[in-house]
């Protein structure tokens, strides 16, 4: 490739402002004269330590020690050549390059001809909506309340049926097949090369910059034997768990806001309603959970240094929608900012809230979230009956650990009051009990720590538990051995047995994690369930759950391992069965015995001694 004349790289350089540049990616704030500061987007940080300096057009993170001008900074976040990262700026200031050999401008390789193919494509599609063939497109459209001016300004368009008519139009252009299969806009298969978009409302995936690349594409017709929606696959330039579809038209009003609010909505749909409704902050993910790289990706955003911020999780009411909170739950505590979940009253979505009633009702969602604490609470006590002590007591066990995961010691006493008000029980009852759970859980530090000597920050990737960060304790040694048997002989135990073992609670947080994961599994007798559950495991757990499912079980032959998965499924139980006697005795200590309650109590002793005692015998 001919080099760029050495004089055009300063001039563009010059006419550049890093901090406009820098500023797509990352939240940037005054740090002072001539500094901003913002989170590092090359590690993983909740105090900022990345500084710019517009004015010499120079970067440098003291936390990671990554440093370098304009050109360093695409090259290291979009993997560009020097060259094509010269020649992006070149074309937003519309400069004209001039090279070595007094030749023209090339057309450049590499990402810079993914990024053109995708705007090609993007344009293509739009210009198809206006066909005649698109009524059924414009109908699904029209029929979610969104006019022509609502698809212009999301750029939706819609890819025509027929074998390559796509392929086609970018051929004409000057695409190769090539270049269009390492886009991810066509396929191959038996028949050829076809597109993979056919039939299909398609939405335009940007990144943070607003540059295409990639599609969401809803089918339209029944002939279609596709999924539902269908995505661009991996490219190098579309990764699915660092895509959020609206960033670009919401990263703005994100950083103006007061607080800063993001809000998480489903799908393409609700993000369109929710802008067109005034919430422009929404956003969602593109065909995945929502993960811990999205919340990377928020925190640049937001400039997530300080509890000045909320982040809105919208699901579904159903119970897919409910679970889906949970998890994000489950990644909370990477969020400075304060997390909130709204339930839109009849479980609708924000696409049919705005149809049903209108746009104040999509605004006043905003006003009826809870903290995510909260409904997370909420959820686990949910199916407990609270009128019995019983039932007290297990909802305590189920939503303690929730408590106990808070690390703000101004926040946990809070909401130990206020599961004591859900429970109807002692403040003091619920205090020990997140008390005896958080020691458990503190007694292993999870993540590596950094030492001065270290330097370097931690990684995602050292971040994952793994086997040999699991303390030696006679506790973890029976919850992971018991997990290495359910994940490996699961299918050989019995099935109530086994139901029985995985609904009761783990003390080490990545063992429950795995635990939760299996009890979620569904049918456990079908081929791949083990590895499917094993995959289900959220991060940082995953990697510890293949381990378990790997690792040689320590036994003589199958049906010995199969008998001591039994057995260890009995101990389980009977240690559960062991907490919950200690936890009523405490109970019985202070209930009258005369009482209904106390009889109740003594009655339940009596059951969970017969009990044990059929696991001990069996």
């Amino acid at each position: 490739m001919p080099r760029i004349l050495q004089a055009d790289v300063e001039e563009v350089k010059s006419r550049t402002n890093i901090a406009d540049i820098v500023g797509e990616r990352v939240a940037l704030k005054s740090a002072g004269v001539g500094s901003m500061k913002g989170l590092c987007p090359f590690h993983d940080e909740k105090s900022p330590s990345f500084h710019v300096r517009p004015q010499v057009g120079f970067y440098h993170c003291f936390g990671c020690g990554a440093s370098g001008d304009v050109y360093s900074f695409l090259r290291e976040m979009d993997h560009v050549s020097f060259t094509e990262a010269v020649e992006r700026l070149a074309g937003r200031i519309g400069y004209a390059l001039h090279y070595e050999d007094g030749g023209a401008a090339p057309e450049t390789s590499g990402r810079s001809r993914l990024y053109a193919a995708n705007t090609a494509a993007a344009e293509y599609f739009r210009g198809q909506l206006l066909s005649a063939e698109a009524e059924s497109a414009r109908r699904f459209l029209g029929e979610r309340g969104f006019d022509a001016g609502a698809a212009a300004h999301f750029g939706v368009g819609y890819a025509p049926r027929g074998w390559d008519n796509m392929l086609k139009a970018l051929n004409a252009q000057g695409f190769t097949r090539d270049e269009l299969s390492a886009a991810g806009l066509v396929s191959t298969g038996q028949r050829g090369v076809y597109d993979r978009f056919r039939g299909r409302v398609i939405w335009p995936i940007r990144d943070v910059t607003g540059q295409t690349i990639g599609f969401g594409a809803r089918k339209l017709y029944d002939d279609d034997q596709g999924p539902k929606y269908l995505n661009t696959p991996e490219t190098p330039l579309y990764k699915k768990t660092q895509v959020l579809y609206g960033l670009d038209l919401a990263k703005r009003d994100i950083a103006r806001g007061d607080p800063r609010r993001v809000v998480v909505v489903e799908g393409y749909t609700d993000v369109m309603a929710c802008h067109l409704a005034g919430v422009t902050t929404a956003i969602a993910t593109c065909g995945t959970a929502f993960a811990a790289e999205h919340i990377k990706v928020l925190r640049r955003v937001m400039g997530d240094d300080s509890a000045n911020g909320e982040v809105v999780f919208t699901f579904d009411g159903d119970e897919a929608g409910q679970k889906a909170a949970l998890r994000a739950f489950s990644e909370d505590s990477r969020f400075n900012a304060q997390t909130f979940v709204a339930v839109a009253p009849d479980g609708l979505d924000p696409c049919d809230l705005r149809l049903q009633r209108g746009d104040a009702a999509v605004r006043g969602l905003m006003d009826a979230k809870v903290p995510m604490f909260e409904f997370a609470i909420d959820r686990r006590l949910a199916g407990y009956d609270l009128a019995t002590v019983e039932g007290q007591v297990g909802a305590l066990r189920a939503a303690a650990p929730i408590v106990a995961e808070i690390r703000d010691e101004l926040l946990r006493p809070g909401y130990e009051r206020v599961l004591a008000r859900r429970l109807g029980m002692d403040p003091t009852a619920v205090h020990q009990q997140v008390q005896r759970v958080a020691r458990g859980t503190a007694a292993q530090d999870l993540r590596p720590s950094r030492t001065a000597a270290q330097g370097a920050p931690e990684t995602e990737s050292t971040a994952r538990v793994r086997l040999t960060d699991l303390p030696r304790t006679a506790d973890v040694a029976i919850e992971r051995d018991a997990l290495m048997g359910a994940l490996q002989y699961g299918h050989r135990i019995d099935a109530a047995l086994l139901e029985r073992a995985v609904s009761e609670q783990f003390r080490h947080p990545a063992l429950e994690a795995v635990r939760e994961s299996i009890a979620s599994a569904g049918d456990r007798a079908r081929v791949g369930w083990a590895a499917a559950a094993a995959d289900a495991v959220r991060e940082p757990y995953r990697a510890l759950a293949g381990e378990l499912l790997m690792m040689p079980f320590p036994a003589r032959d199958e049906e010995g391992a199969v008998a001591s998965a039994t057995d260890l499924c009995r101990r389980l139980i009977v240690r559960g069965i062991d907490r919950e006697k200690n936890e009523l005795l405490g109970a019985v200590q202070r209930v009258p015995a005369d009482s209904d309650g106390g009889r109740a109590l003594r009655m339940r002793l009596r059951d969970l001694d017969a009990e044990r005692m059929r696991f001990v015998e069996s």
